[in-house]
């Protein structure tokens, strides 16, 4: 059983409106950033859909990590060497250092190279800080559905879950648990980035799992997506999406 609903939450609907921010770079010149980052996606940073199209983010946007998969268009202003053109970026990781009350993006080399005009993307680099603006976009995986990734060192007592790939908002506010012996949800904590645990036992699967996302109180179910016999370290996809 699949339950797909959409809540009205107007006070936390995404502004589409561009606002003014700084980008910066971080990593090789083309490559994807950093391995891993404070969202804790790991080498998922490395291949698609996230490769070449991640950045790390000031606290204003990272927001305690639940801000972790936000996706957002981000133009330079400079038209001598920046192209009209916007970067989709999604979410991955924490910018150190960043000021709390401004809005920057470190990006990936190869995401920051985009922004130039064909040829600059040497010279935009070498600018090290550009001025930006940027708004937030629904988030778009294709052929991909929702994904929970059990981290390492889960037990019966305590489960630890990576969520991956969420069309649509891209940010996770909460998180719930449903044992398949029970009829209770039950509502999971936030640890750090994208990583959601319960502690309780012994916990018994299979295991329903529901989302509501940050920016528009969205709601995803599905049932016994994660299994009887689930492992630490597995990944169990389910097969349905946000709408983006």
């Amino acid at each position: 059983m699949w339950v797909f609903e959409k809540h009205l939450n107007l006070s936390g609907k995404p502004d589409l409106h561009w606002k003014t921010a700084t980008a910066t770079w971080y990593g090789d010149p083309n490559g994807s950033g950093s391995d891993g980052g404070a969202c804790g996606y790991g080498s998922l940073v490395d291949v698609k859909p996230f490769r070449a199209r991640v950045g790390a983010v000031s606290p204003i946007l990272f927001k305690n990590g639940e801000g972790c998969g936000a996706c957002y268009k981000v133009k330079c202003l400079d038209s001598q060497i920046c192209s009209r053109r916007a970067v989709t970026v999604i979410i991955t990781d924490e910018c150190p250092g960043c000021s709390a009350r401004n809005a920057h993006f470190d990006l990936s080399g190869a995401a920051f190279g985009r922004l130039a005009i064909s040829g600059e993307d040497t010279q935009i680099r070498n600018r090290g800080v550009l001025n930006v603006i940027y708004r937030r976009t629904p988030c778009k995986y294709p052929g991909k559905k929702v994904a929970f990734h059990v981290n390492e060192g889960s037990t019966d007592y305590w489960l630890s879950i990576l969520i991956e790939f969420e069309d649509g908002d891209g940010d996770v506010g909460s998180m719930h648990i449903k044992e398949a012996t029970s009829n209770e949800w039950i509502e999971m904590t936030h640890l750090w980035g994208a990583n959601w645990c319960i502690i309780g036992g012994p916990l018994k699967g299979p295991f329903s799992v529901k989302l509501t996302t940050l920016s528009t109180g969205r709601t995803l179910s599905t049932r016994d997506v994660i299994p009887q016999k689930w492992s630490p370290t597995a990944t169990y996809t389910s097969r349905l999406n946000f709408t983006p």
